[in-house]
């Protein structure tokens, strides 16, 4: 019996933090069984708060997605920096991911000591333990227990589905008691706008040089509904004309992918058929400029 069950309804803010590329954003969507955060193999691909919502029938766990904490270089990483800050000041629990193939190292410490301020509950969560045999986890586990005095430690591979159920388990016994924060039928709180705009800014990253995926932002301009075919007007926008080339490809190949990808998986989150109108302009520099930045949703 799970420990839940003491016939309290429970419901709160969770938020899984980690440094960039620590399995946060695979992890939200392997609880919520729905791709509401996007993935990518490139650190620093999550922008916007997004929040998951969990029901179960003695608890509501709401997911607040946040950007990997850093140490910031440009404007976009400060911004970026402090919307973390305040989603975690606002949470009832924080998951710190470590992920289990990678040793613990001075990024972690970084966030572990930030967490010493908060009022939250503090778990920490092994991620990609499918990546490691037991005797490196154990290992693992053990240098992630002297970071901090977490409230429970749980390894987890959100790719298998391996303890997953066990981590909800564990962090809504640490949720406030509440009656339900959402109604039954909402999976996440973010405009449709905005996933879309990130499910376009997914298919835009993916087999990129890695010189690019901090220098794409991608804007929905307009959604017209007709009938059972929905039409959308988006700008992906780069720093450089250079950069511009590469999200093209040659005789524009590389952005027929993009389009193609991108309209698969906006039709299964909207549920109709997609036309997808995209263009690609250039934006200078517009992770350092305030107005850009703006324009742009931060």
């Amino acid at each position: 019996m799970a420990a839940t069950d003491d016939g309290v309804y429970r419901a709160g803010f969770v938020c899984f933090v980690g440094r960039p590329n620590a399995g946060k954003s695979t992890l939200t969507n392997a609880i919520i069984g729905q791709k509401i955060a996007i993935t990518s193999s490139k650190p620093q691909t999550t922008r916007h708060v997004i929040r998951g919502v969990l029901h179960r029938d003695n608890a509501q766990l709401v997911l607040v997605d946040t950007p990997g904490l850093h140490r910031p270089r440009t404007l976009l990483g400060e911004r970026l920096n402090d919307l973390v800050r305040e989603a975690w000041s606002e949470v009832d629990v924080i998951g710190v991911c470590f992920p289990a193939d990678e040793p613990v190292g001075a990024g972690d410490r970084f966030i572990s000591a930030e967490l010493q301020e908060l009022k939250a509950t503090i778990v920490a969560v092994v991620t990609k333990v499918d990546l490691v045999g037991p005797e490196k986890l154990a290992k693992h586990l053990l240098a992630v227990s002297e970071l901090y005095d977490f409230a429970d430690i749980v390894p987890v591979s959100a790719v298998s589905g391996h303890q997953v159920q066990n981590l909800v388990d564990v962090i809504i016994k640490h949720l406030p008691e509440s009656p339900q924060l959402y109604p039954d039928d909402v999976l996440t709180d973010e405009p449709e706008q905005v996933l879309i705009a990130e499910l376009i800014r997914e298919a835009a990253l993916e087999g990129v040089r890695d010189e690019l995926p901090h220098s794409i932002a991608v804007l929905v301009e307009e959604m017209q509904v007709e009938g059972n075919l929905t039409k959308i007007y988006a700008d992906v926008y780069v720093e450089r004309d250079s950069q511009k080339s590469i999200v093209i490809g040659s005789r524009g190949a590389r952005l027929k992918e993009v389009g193609s990808k991108a309209r698969a998986e906006i039709e299964q989150l909207i549920g109709t058929k997609v036309y997808l109108d995209l263009h690609v302009r250039v934006a200078k520099e517009w992770q350092r400029d305030p107005r850009q930045l703006r324009k742009l949703g931060f």
